[in-house]
């Protein structure tokens, strides 16, 4: 018996299922698709949620420590800052501004008056952050020279910077050699070694006029500047967020 062709509507009926399948078999994929990319989103929403809620917490935690460090610092030394030519700023750097009373132009020796005013301040300063309520926050007591970018008219810009990072680098060591050897604080020396800092700068951040102008003699400064553990956080997570 001769085999039966299909007739034309079993064929195209077969082409439709056919075409039908694979149209079933694309939109299960693409539905796959949309699904892990949807994953993906829900995953990078959760973390961001959660790096969000962290840098809130750090910043809470960062500005409640530092505003108590900062008021403290205040009702030690506010009758001082007048007299010392000094000020306290919100990012915790002691300053001591007036170069007339610090070191002689070009030289690393600490001045009479300077010496009797680190003496009276550093033991004062320690009490404060070395006190029980921010055992573990502080990181880090930077003191920190900082000159304007002068040095002479012979020496170029370039010239000028490195003369004066060797000066600043000096003054500093010079300053930290002294407080640190203050009767007053011994019984701190380990804390002090571990979180006590000499730090030259230059004339990398100079202090400006209203006008823009360098303040040539306000740059010229010593500052003992409290880093705390929260300012390491901060920094870990923007990094991150990078």
């Amino acid at each position: 018996m001769a085999s039966q062709e299909p007739n034309i509507f079993e064929t195209a009926a077969a082409q439709h299922i056919n075409e039908e399948d694979q149209w079933i078999s694309l939109s299960d994929l693409m539905t796959g698709l949309m699904l892990i990319f949807m994953l993906i989103a829900i995953a990078y929403m959760v973390k961001v949620e959660s790096q969000t809620a962290k840098v809130k917490q750090v910043s809470e935690l960062y500005d409640k420590v530092r505003e108590e460090i900062y008021n403290d610092l205040m009702r030690e030394f506010a009758k001082d800052l007048p007299v010392w030519d000094a000020e306290i700023t919100k990012d915790l750097a002691f300053r001591f501004k007036n170069p007339n009373i610090l070191f002689d132009t070009g030289k690393d020796v600490l001045k009479p008056q300077f010496r009797g005013i680190l003496a009276d301040f550093f033991p004062r300063y320690v009490k404060i952050i070395t006190a029980d309520m921010y055992e573990g926050t502080i990181q880090e007591v930077r003191i920190e020279g900082h000159t304007s970018s002068q040095w002479n008219i012979s020496a170029t810009p370039e010239d000028a910077y490195f003369y004066n990072m060797e000066l600043s680098q000096s003054r500093t060591r010079t300053a930290l050699r002294f407080v640190l050897g203050l009767p007053e604080v011994l019984a701190e020396t380990d804390w002090l070694h571990k979180h006590v800092t000499a730090n030259g700068l230059s004339s990398s951040r100079p202090i400006f006029k209203a006008n823009g102008a360098e303040d040539v003699e306000r740059s010229q400064r010593v500052e003992f500047h409290i880093r705390t553990d929260a300012d390491a956080w901060m920094e870990t997570i923007q990094d991150s967020l990078k």
